[in-house]
């Protein structure tokens, strides 16, 4: 069994660059089952995203989005994704897991949930409704694909910076959505990679919740980290 779960930040990357690094990492996965599971960390430059569904209401007018668009193999309505936002990339294998992704999803959520208490935010989820909320603001998107039962795509969570171009789509499907960040509940400002740096944390103590067992290191340009 593997028993190493890496992180890396990554830094503001387009989401084509992104979305390749995740298909060379889940096919390199696919190969080699004893790969290290990998959590990709990072910024996008603005853009928008759907999965593949054939209910395209949600982007209500996509020939004048403001920013390009891609469909892509995720559940769920539009989202948008862009500076001060964190974008988290799990690329796990769940053959190991028990192919269970309900458990994976909600796994997910606690993560973000047990970040935000850091921060002094109670955040919660809402029944029927994938995500992480505060009261009825959301504050985090959830939205993966599942390739041979290795996990790709993941969370967005709003850190800080400009919101506004979530006017321009009906986030997630949910009408009369208001969206929210950590600047925003807070009065102050932090950035994506601090707040990364801390999901990477309690995703170490948390691993053991999809797996026997795991530990965590950085493989970035960095110095390695142990937690």
């Amino acid at each position: 069994m593997n028993e190493t779960f890496a992180w890396r930040w990554l830094g503001r990357m387009n989401f084509q660059e992104a979305l390749a690094l995740q298909e060379e990492l889940v096919a390199k996965k696919r190969e080699n089952r004893n790969a290290a599971d990998e959590f990709l960390l990072l910024e996008h430059e603005p853009v928008y995203t759907i999965g593949r569904t054939p209910d395209q209401s949600s982007l209500v007018d996509a020939a004048h989005l403001p920013h390009p668009l891609f469909a892509i193999n995720r559940g769920g309505q539009a989202t948008y994704h862009g500076p001060g936002q964190l974008i988290g990339y799990p690329i796990i294998d769940l053959r190991r897991c028990g192919q269970d992704l309900h458990r994976y999803l909600r796994w997910l959520e606690k993560l973000l949930i047990k970040t935000l208490a850091i921060y002094e935010i109670s955040a919660k989820t809402r029944p029927g409704l994938t995500g992480v909320w505060i009261e009825n603001r959301k504050i985090a998107s959830i939205g993966v694909g599942v390739r041979h039962w290795i996990t790709m795509h993941g969370f967005a969570l709003n850190v800080c910076g400009d919101l506004t171009p979530f006017d321009r789509i009906i986030p997630c499907g949910i009408q009369n959505v208001t969206m929210t960040s950590i600047e925003k509940e807070t009065g102050m400002a932090f950035s994506p990679e601090e707040v990364g740096r801390r999901v990477a944390e309690i995703a170490f103590h948390t691993i053991a919740n999809l797996t026997i067992e795991g530990s965590l290191i950085q493989i970035s340009g960095s110095p390695i980290t142990h937690f």
